[in-house]
C-alpha cells in the first residue's frame, strides 16, 4: 500500500521551525504571532458545563443530543439571522478541521472530481481533496475561474484564513446562484464570522444570500475562537437537509461523534453571548494596537476586515520578512503557505496574550 502521506505536502508549519527557534532566542522572549492558537481563558460558563457533565459513561450520539442540535438551531436564528435553521439539519463536528479534511472523502468524491477553493486559503481545503484522491483546484472568482461539469464541491471562505477578506451579500448571491445552476455544493467555512471589525459578516445560509432555502448548501462553524475552545474540538454544520442525512450516517459508521461532556459545553458556550462580547474586545484591542505598529514600521495591510489576522506585506519575500521579524523575536506565518499569491505577505495573529502584543509594539517601533 502506498502511504496516504505520499499524496500530501511536507505539513506547512514544520518549515517554520527554525524560525520559532530564532525567536525564541530573544532575550524578552518570543511573542508568537504564527498560529493564532486562542490563548485567554475558557469561561468559566464553559468549564462548569464541561465539569458537570464529566460523569458520562455512555456512548454519546453523532447527531448531537436533543438540546445541543436546539441550541446551534437558536444560535443561528439569533446571532446570524438564519431563519430557517432547523434542529434536524444540523450536526456537531469534532472541531472544524476534520470536516474540512475528510468532507470530500465522506461525499464520496473520487479521481476526476475537482474540489475548489480560494487562491488565498487554509491548507487543508487541498489536504482534503487530496486524501480524498480528488483534484484540488484554486479560483480568483469561482463563477469566472472553474469549469463546472468538473467541480463537485465549492469552498467559501468567509470572512477568510488569512487574508480577513469578507464576501459580502451580494457577491455571494452571485455565487450560490451560479452554483445552484450547475449542481455544484457549496459549503461555506464561517468560523470567523463573529469576528468582524470594518463589516458585518453575513453567512450563506441568510435570507439576503439564499432566499431562505438552504439546498444546495453547508455552513461550517466553529467555537475556538468565539469561545477559546479550540483544546475542547467543538464545532459543528448546518444547511441542506439530504446533505446533512448523508454525512450523519456516514459519521456514525465511523465513529464522527463529539464527547458528551464537550457536548454540554457547546450547549453552553452558544446559549451564552457575554463571554463572546467580552472575548471579541479583546481581540479589537490587540488587533487595534497591532495594525499601528506594524503601519508605522513599514507594513501595508490588505483586507483584515475580520477574522482574527492582519494580512500584511512590505514588498519582499514573504520569508525574508519572516526571518526579519524572528531576529526581534516576533513570529508570524509565512504568506506563502496559503498559496503563491500569498508569497510577499506574512499573515499576523492578535491572538497572543496582551502582554505580549505590547512587547512586539515595543520591538517594532
Amino acid at each position: 500500500m502506498a502511504p496516504v502521506s505520499d499524496r500530501l505536502p511536507v505539513f506547512p508549519w514544520d518549515r517554520l521551525e527554525p524560525y520559532k527557534a530564532a525567536a525564541a532566542a530573544h532575550a524578552d522572549g518570543i511573542v508568537d504571532l504564527s498560529v493564532g492558537t486562542p490563548v485567554d481563558p475558557v469561561p468559566a460558563v464553559i468549564r462548569r458545563a464541561l465539569s458537570a457533565a464529566a460523569d458520562s459513561p455512555g456512548y454519546p450520539l453523532t447527531y448531537g443530543t436533543g438540546s445541543l442540535r436546539d441550541a446551534i438551531a437558536a444560535y443561528l436564528r439569533d446571532r446570524l439571522g438564519i431563519a430557517g435553521a432547523e434542529p434536524a439539519n444540523v450536526l456537531p463536528l469534532i472541531g472544524s478541521k476534520e470536516l474540512v479534511g475528510w468532507l470530500p472523502t465522506l461525499l464520496g468524491l473520487r479521481e476526476g472530481d475537482q474540489v475548489a477553493y480560494p487562491e488565498l486559503a487554509y491548507p487543508t481545503y487541498e489536504i482534503g481533496a487530496l486524501v480524498a484522491r480528488a483534484e484540488p483546484v484554486t479560483y480568483a472568482d469561482p463563477v469566472a475561474d472553474l469549469d463546472p461539469a468538473r467541480v463537485k464541491l465549492l469552498w467559501l471562505n468567509t470572512p477568510s484564513n488569512p487574508t480577513g477578506r469578507v464576501l459580502d451579500a451580494t457577491e455571494l448571491r452571485r455565487i450560490v446562484a451560479w452554483a445552484r445552476e450547475h449542481g455544484i455544493l457549496v459549503v461555506s467555512d464561517e468560523c470567523y464570522i463573529e469576528l468582524g471589525w470594518d463589516t458585518a459578516p453575513v453567512s450563506v445560509l441568510h435570507p439576503d444570500v439564499c432566499g431562505g432555502g438552504h439546498d444546495g448548501l453547508i455552513a461550517v462553524h466553529s467555537l475556538s475562537k468565539r469561545s477559546n475552545f479550540a483544546g475542547y474540538r467543538g464545532a459543528f454544520l448546518a444547511g441542506d437537509a439530504a446533505v446533512v442525512k448523508e454525512l450523519l450516517g456516514v459519521r456514525k459508521h465511523t465513529g464522527m461523534i463529539v464527547p458528551a461532556p464537550v457536548q454540554a459545553a457547546m450547549i453552553a458556550a452558544l446559549g451564552d453571548v457575554e463571554h463572546a462580547v467580552v472575548q471579541k474586545e479583546r481581540y479589537a484591542r490587540r488587533r487595534a494596537v497591532l495594525r499601528t505598529a506594524f503601519e508605522a514600521a513599514g507594513f501595508r495591510i490588505e483586507h483584515s476586515e475580520a477574522s482574527l489576522y492582519l494580512w500584511a506585506t512590505r514588498g519582499e519575500s514573504c520569508w525574508d520578512t519572516v526571518g526579519d521579524l524572528a531576529k526581534q523575536g516576533i513570529l508570524v506565518a509565512p504568506g506563502e503557505f496559503y498559496g503563491p499569491a500569498g508569497a510577499h505577505f506574512v499573515r499576523v495573529a492578535f491572538t497572543a496574550l496582551d502582554e505580549r502584543v505590547d512587547a512586539a509594539v515595543r520591538r517594532l517601533a
